[in-house]
């Protein structure tokens, strides 16, 4: 009896109406398993590597595609960052000496001094910067006036 209603005239203005909503196209969508099953064998046939590639030439695409992803990656990436095999992992390219030589390369660039220059400057005009190197400094000349006081009043008194 559904079936049948489903199949007249009404019934299928119905579901035409009901699928024309944003949100319901949605949902049914994005339930099935055979959405999740398509993805996965498209991602996995050279076809679908292709499909993919070209895809992500469309610069609209790739922007939608990489915000819709971010904050996943984001989740992962601070995963594994806490995972002791990865942090393994990440010393081991970093110890490469191609991956040395790339990054000293990057280190004695121009504009990797003239960012550390402005880095430098910035932190300099910081009003934290500079309250924490005249406490530095007042600490190192307090300790240099005790090591005069305990010097030459020792060895002053002590020879006349």
């Amino acid at each position: 009896m559904l079936v049948d209603l489903l199949k007249s005239d009404e019934g299928k203005s119905a579901l035409s109406d009901i699928l024309s909503e944003e949100s319901m196209r949605e949902k049914i969508i994005m339930d099935q398993d055979i959405i999740k099953k398509t993805v996965e064998d498209t991602l996995n046939a050279e076809k679908g590597k292709a499909f993919w590639e070209e895809m992500m030439k469309d610069p609209k695409f790739a922007k939608t595609f990489a915000n819709s992803m971010q904050s996943k990656n984001e989740e992962m990436l601070k995963a594994l960052m806490k995972d002791p095999e990865y942090q393994q992992m990440m010393i081991d390219v970093m110890k490469n000496p191609e991956m040395e030589k790339a990054t000293l390369e990057v280190l004695k660039g121009k504009e990797h001094r003239k960012q550390v220059m402005t880095i430098m400057s910035e932190a300099l005009e910081s009003p934290k910067f500079k309250a924490k190197i005249t406490e530095i400094l007042d600490k190192v000349a307090e300790q240099q006036m005790s090591k005069e006081d305990s010097g030459g009043s020792g060895g002053g008194s002590g020879g006349g």
